[in-house]
């Protein structure tokens, strides 16, 4: 661990007589706000993702709750299963009795187990005093493994494993890992060598405490002083993160009717901070504002702030708005070889499970420009054996019209298709053939356009140029989730809405290159004109 972490030494029981983390004033003051009286590792994990979600999970009202929806109750099945997984390893297991949110029951028959020194305990409840009158920090690892070394119990002490079913240690995992840590010290007396995550695949993480404690304390200090305050956090939506969350749709509409400047595509936290330093909070505001103005921000620049200026500027008056390019003879972005018109034009659409790392189906819509007719290939592989002769179908799909282009929706597909050329040992010169066929029509409409709507995924984009998909629930996530009731049922319904989805998908994406070409060809009438051509 770094010597200038604020850690104690071992030699001497990890500072029982005092703290190791520093609060300021501000962060314990007494404030209007009832106190909380503890302080959760869960409410520190979600008040890093978001600073609201853990204000209203004290202080919200339930009914104003959203439902979960089926792909959160599949996330939530799915990290019960991992957890299980990694518990096997650990058997057997000692689990402390207490009845739900009896933290002080828990926290004591949790030292009960420590001073007999079990092997290994499963979900233990650690309490320690805050800086905070009335509240206490508790914190419940999945696990705590005794190791050697000494304790207030003796010649052994415990160290703590969080479970958590992503694949990669984010920054939110290891901070919650230190706080576990942290509050162990403080019961057994010293601080464990390591706070452990075990991950998805079999992983173990070991966090380095020296480099993580000081953020703890700086998110801890933050967390104290925004869970005690009477004001509720401001909101932002991010879709990224809010989609899932049982708040999305109280905020949600309180967004819509501010009219938030969150719901911008384009405004990240960062560049939303410097936007309230300027005074600019509304769409309205942002709309009548120059972008020679904000280009000299941090994470601005010409292009990003004329693309924000526009979007304000496109909600506002519900339009369209050309992005400009001073480089083209046309001033326009896209030119007509961006959007190759051809006898028969292919819209392809990939859906896959990737808990199961399984492409199960090849969506390709064969459009024929001189008979109108449009014809749906569902290329399908209904398990992992079937896989390899979907794939083949597709290329042989494709292969029957050398001469027509790909039309997909961001670089998903394209990546997929070069993961599979390795996976099925097809040559390297005939995947590289074909992607050069491929032209994302993502790519080309957040190039070319800016739109009066809230993101640039296919469906708010499709929605908002007159196309609807025939399953109002349809989306990714839910076909992740049609595609597991289908293999654990047989019920070929969860099939059929799929294949839905995903044909619907590629006419989205097919309707999306008609109405963009269709936008792009006053501008490049200036240039065939410019060119001398017809």
């Amino acid at each position: 661990m770094s010597a200038s972490a604020p850690l104690p030494s071992r030699s001497h029981a990890g500072g029982r007589s005092g703290s190791p983390l520093r609060f300021p004033a501000e962060a314990i003051a007494p404030q209007s706000q009832s106190y909380i009286r503890w302080l959760t590792d869960e409410m520190l994990f979600h008040y890093q993702r978001c600073h609201r979600r853990a204000f209203l999970d004290i202080y919200g009202d339930p009914s104003q709750q959203d439902p979960p929806s089926d792909y959160l109750l599949k996330l939530r099945q799915d990290s019960t299963d991992h957890r299980h997984e990694v518990l096997q390893d650990f058997q057997p297991i000692h689990r402390p009795p207490f009845n739900p949110g009896d933290w002080a029951a828990g926290a004591k028959a949790t030292r009960d187990l420590m001073a007999q020194g079990v092997e290994t305990i499963h979900r233990a409840v650690l309490v320690m005093p805050s800086p905070v009158a009335e509240v206490q920090f508790v914190s419940q690892p999945d696990l705590l493994i005794k190791q050697p070394g000494w304790s207030c119990w003796g010649d052994w002490t415990y160290a703590p494993i969080d479970i958590k079913l992503g694949k990669k240690p984010k920054l939110d995992y290891q901070v919650v890992a230190t706080y576990h840590a942290y509050v162990l010290s403080r019961v057994q007396g010293v601080w464990p060598e390591h706070s452990y995550l075990a991950l998805r695949d079999g992983q173990r993480y070991p966090i380095d405490l020296g480099r993580l404690v000081l953020k703890l304390q700086d998110t801890l200090n933050h967390c104290l002083q925004d869970l005690r305050s009477p004001q509720t956090p401001e909101l932002f939506i991010s879709h990224s993160r809010c989609d899932l969350c049982h708040w999305f749709g109280h905020c949600y509409g309180e967004a819509k009717a501010q009219r938030h400047l969150s719901l911008l595509p384009g405004v990240t936290p960062a560049r939303y901070e410097f936007l309230r330093q300027h005074h600019i909070t509304t769409v309205a505001t942002l709309a009548q504002t120059s972008p020679a103005y904000l280009a000299p921000l941090p994470g601005f620049g010409e292009p990003v702030a004329e693309k924000l200026v526009h979007q304000a500027q496109a909600l506002m008056d519900n339009r369209a708005i050309p992005r400009t390019d001073s480089q083209s003879p046309h001033g326009f972005p896209l030119w007509p070889e961006d959007l190759p018109e051809a006898e028969i034009e292919l819209f392809f659409d990939i859906e896959s499970a990737p808990d199961q790392n399984l492409i199960y189906l090849h969506g390709v819509l064969v459009v024929n420009r001189l008979t109108g007719e449009e014809t749906f290939h569902a290329l399908l592989a209904e398990s992992h054996a079937e896989e390899r002769r979907a794939w083949k179908d597709f290329l042989d799909l494709v292969h029957a019209y050398p001469d027509s282009p790909v039309y997909h929706f961001c670089p998903y597909e394209a990546q997929t298709v070069r993961k599979l050329g390795q996976r099925y040992g097809t040559h390297n010169r005939h995947i590289d053939t074909l992607l050069s066929r491929f032209f994302d029509i993502h790519k080309c409409v957040t190039d070319g356009v800016t739109l009066p709507i809230e993101s640039y995924a296919l469906k708010h984009i499709a929605r908002w140029m007159g196309f609807d998909w025939r399953d109002e629930g349809a989306n990714g996530a839910q076909s992740i989730c049609w595609y597991n009731a289908w293999a654990e049922t047989g019920d070929r319904t969860y099939l059929d809405a799929i294949l839905r989805y995903n044909e619907d998908d590629c006419r989205a994406t097919y309707h999306v290159r008609e109405w963009l070409a269709n936008f792009a060809e006053p501008h490049w009438e200036r240039l065939y004109t410019a060119n001398g051509a017809p």
